[in-house]
């Protein structure tokens, strides 16, 4: 059943409360009940990956690979495989952290079956032409895709099932949800994964002055180490850190061919668009 807006609205005035929400996720009893109310399984083929942004693949890749495809390919994969496309009006996060740095009318997108359910006043169904223009916005203001199987997403908006409903979110890295990872219970920090094949690393180049480390990475996974950044194997592959790096010392390597192939087919096992 779709949410009410007062709903929405009552979350979104929660939304600074996250971070101790998932410290909860720690407590033995309350943890359990909380993992099987928002969180699924990970034998259940859920997927959920932030991709690396377009341009920071192909300033790494594009002189050794001529046919390289960027990470983006995905989210247009799934949009034109997708019988149903629903356009968020806004984003609730950024809403939510009253974002100063991002614009709040580049929401979410969901596809699939299950957005037949979603409140009509959160947004619209939209074609696929609408949908592609959208996330190129996105991309073009600097946000990073986070796409896969959210069984969070499907609780808030009251629809079901959750194996019906492909969430693309545009994130920005001061207000997105997930930035409460590092706070959850271990074995759900597993939620959402390295896209397959990317890694993200630091270079001699690095001189410590610090820009990646504040409010740069989703997951805080970037710090500094005696006056050198340092990327902890919590590193999600966004590469956002090696956009903001003014000395082009971070580097992201994709160590497979087939990485675009591999995360069609994982997010393809966990979620039906069509």
């Amino acid at each position: 059943m779709a949410r009410p807006l007062w709903f929405v609205n009552l979350l979104k005035k929660s939304f600074g409360l996250r971070f101790i929400g998932a410290e909860m996720t720690k407590w033995p009893i309350l943890g359990h009940m909380m993992e099987r109310a928002l969180f699924n399984g990970h034998k259940t083929g859920d997927a959920l990956f932030y991709l690396p942004k377009d341009r920071v693949v192909i300033q790494q890749n594009i002189e050794e690979q001529d046919n390289f495809t960027v990470p983006s390919v995905v989210v247009a994969h799934f949009i034109a495989q997708a019988k149903y496309i629903f356009l968020m009006d806004r984003c609730i996060c950024r809403d939510a952290a009253d974002c100063q740095t991002y614009d709040h009318e580049i929401g979410c997108i969901f596809l699939g079956e299950a957005v037949l359910d979603i409140n009509p006043k959160l947004g619209r169904l939209v074609d696929e032409e609408t949908a592609l223009m959208h996330v190129q916005r996105a991309r073009e203001a600097g946000l990073v895709h986070l796409i896969g199987r959210d069984k969070i997403d499907a609780v808030w908006m009251g629809v079901k099932p959750s194996t019906k409903l492909m969430t693309i979110c545009n994130c920005c890295p001061c207000c997105c949800l997930f930035r409460f990872l590092p706070n959850l219970a271990p074995k759900l920090q597993k939620k959402i994964e390295r896209m397959p094949g990317v890694h993200v690393e630091v270079t001699d180049d690095c001189v410590g002055c610090g820009m990646c480390v504040e409010d740069v990475c989703f997951i805080d996974a970037i710090h500094l180490e005696d006056g050198i950044a340092v990327i902890d194997e919590d590193c999600r592959g966004c590469g956002h850190c090696v956009d903001v790096c003014p000395e082009g010392a971070i580097r992201l390597v994709i160590d497979r061919e087939d990485y675009i192939e591999n995360a069609i087919r994982r997010l393809s096992q966990a979620v039906d668009v069509n």
